[in-house]
């Protein structure tokens, strides 16, 4: 079989599962369990010479405790569930989890209220100060997964342009576009394989190191069909002469047409670090924020080209007023997806109340009957090192995005950072020879190489190949998330266990990582904000080589 031939025989099959992190002198996940046994014996041979061999016992004990307990399982490592539990007690503790609103007209009652009975003695205000203070506690401008976020641009019919300043984390800007979708309707495989090939175009075309565009998170809701347009044309056009039991007939076909069945929406939102490159750059097309405004408008335009080009449809992008409507509906499903008429751009957050473990629960309002609404999120990650290690086609998640075995409100986001092809190139042929020496290692010791072993050898030495000068390839860091919604706690461990199994039986996910005792913050994970990947971290040899480019030329026409 020659090259072209076997170049044929790969398109459009590819591996995923154990890349998420480079092998190292400690494996994929134990850097820090290493580091921390190498301490822990150094520790005990210093204190040899003056205790003798105990220490070195103690030590040995010490080294086999931190093992055990940071040993990862199908239900986390024994310290990170006690970790989970004693950051649920402190939030039910403190209620920290109860989002409201910020009303500033009720702040100002309550601090007042706080005040005057700063040193009261009745028991009943004393309790009622508790509840005051609280309330404070949850009334914040943002919720808890969209926590530092504002707005840049806002104005009404123009692309709203989200600022990001998360605490902990860099700044950076972030657009959505609703997006048609690459799949509608039937495609044959050559046309499959070839949006595939069109969206890795359109993550390489933004990953060269002269690109301001780091982050791209396709987002795909996926929810009930909505008849109300139908239902709506039935109401304004049916005969009023025509027969009873026509109308009736017609009602049911509606409701018959809508049981069961599930529509999906597309967003696509690209995400630009607020660097010195950036900054350099926004100057060149103006002073302060009508520069960035400016540079912002050039690279929307850029983005929706490429978009166009990798078969997503017409990429409109959304103004402030449409992103926050749809940030509202992914916290209350009972608000229509578009609703915008009732909304304000800081309207960021529904009312949601804290002290569950597994759930981030809002309670919100149903704006066409007015009557309350409870809902139900939890919200697990898809990381790299959980899929089984195997070829995969481009419609490898197809069973989560359908809706025929599984009947429930969900959101899939994957956020993608992109990094040139020179720094992915020296982790890619790390990876490789350390998945080659331990298969060496194995086959040396009379053992027979595990197939999911040579699956990584091959899974590495494609990247390194596709990664070689003149490919036109360059790398990702990626991790997904989904959220799920239902109507109450018992739906919701139902659909938990549901979506688990399909999951492992027909997604080679073998383990979803329930984002659990922080569900309120991981909601907004799969919210079109661009929130959940951590910054690839590059080698120092990366490090210098983007200090010595330095932030540019203001001479420079680019």
């Amino acid at each position: 079989m020659n090259e072209q031939e076997q170049a044929e025989q790969q398109r459009g099959v590819f591996i995923l599962g154990g890349e998420g992190s480079h092998r190292g002198f400690w494996g994929e996940k134990a850097k820090g369990r290493g580091w921390g046994v190498v301490i822990i014996l150094v520790i005990a041979f210093i204190f040899v010479p003056s205790f003798g061999w105990p220490p070195i016992v103690l030590g040995v004990l010490a080294a086999g405790v931190l093992v055990l307990i940071t040993s990862a399982t199908h239900n986390g490592s024994i310290l990170e569930r006690r970790v989970r539990r004693k950051r649920h007690r402190e939030s039910v503790k403190t209620r920290s989890g109860d989002y409201h609103p910020y009303d500033q007209q009720r702040v100002t009652m309550l601090t007042a209220a706080l005040e005057q009975t700063a040193k009261t003695k009745d028991k009943g205000e004393r309790a009622a100060r508790v509840e005051w203070a609280r309330e404070l506690t949850a009334m914040r401008a943002t919720p808890d997964g969209a926590d530092g976020m504002g707005w840049l641009q806002s104005a009404r019919g123009i692309p709203g342009i989200a600022w990001h300043g998360p605490v902990g984390e860099d700044p950076y800007l972030s657009v959505a576009f609703a997006v048609s979708g690459q799949l509608r309707g039937m495609e044959s495989p050559d046309s499959t394989l070839r949006k595939a090939e069109g969206f890795g175009a359109l993550l390489a075309g933004r990953a060269a190191p002269g690109s301001l565009l780091r982050f791209v998170q396709p987002v795909t809701r996926i929810l009930p069909a909505d008849t109300a347009l139908q239902e709506w044309w039935v109401m304004t056009n049916i005969d009023d002469e025509a027969p009873e039991w026509a109308k009736k007939s017609y009602e049911e076909v509606l409701i018959a047409s809508s049981a069961g069945a599930m529509v999906q929406r597309h967003y696509v939102v690209a995400s630009w670090p607020l660097n010195a490159r950036f900054a350099e750059k926004a100057r060149k097309f103006g002073e302060g924020r009508d520069g960035w405004r400016r540079l912002m408008a050039a690279e929307i335009e850029s983005a929706q080209r490429g978009l166009h080009d990798a078969y997503f449809g017409e990429a409109v992008a959304l103004t402030a007023r449409g992103t926050t409507a749809v940030i509202r509906h992914m916290q209350n499903p009972s608000r229509p997806l578009d609703l915008v008429r009732d909304l304000a751009p800081i309207d960021l957050g529904e009312r949601a109340r804290g002290g569950e473990f597994s759930a981030h629960v809002v309670e919100g309002i149903d704006p066409e009957t007015g009557a309350q609404v409870e809902w139900w999120h939890r919200t697990a990650a898809i990381r790299a090192e959980h899929l089984s290690v195997a070829q995969r086609t481009p419609l490898w998640l197809l069973p989560l995005l359908t809706g025929s075995k599984l009947d429930v409100i969900r959101t899939v986001s994957f956020h993608i950072e992109l990094i040139p092809a020179s720094e992915a190139r020296r982790a890619a042929r790390k990876d490789l020879v350390a998945d080659m020496a331990t298969e060496h290692a194995q086959t040396a010791g009379g053992r027979i190489p595990l197939d999911e072993g040579s699956v990584r050898v091959l899974a590495a030495t494609r990247r390194r190949n596709d990664l070689a000068e003149g490919g036109g390839h360059h790398g990702t860091n990626w991790i997904g998330y989904v959220t799920i919604t239902s109507d109450s706690k018992e739906q919701l461990a139902l659909d938990s266990r549901e979506l688990e199994e399909l999951c492992d039986t027909d997604a080679g996910i073998h383990r979803l990582e329930w984002l659990d005792s922080y569900q309120s913050a991981a909601s907004g994970l799969t919210w079109p904000i661009g929130r959940g990947i951590k910054p690839d971290e590059p080698t120092w040899a990366a490090r210098t080589m983007r200090m010595l480019a330095g932030k540019g030329e203001k001479e420079a026409i680019s």
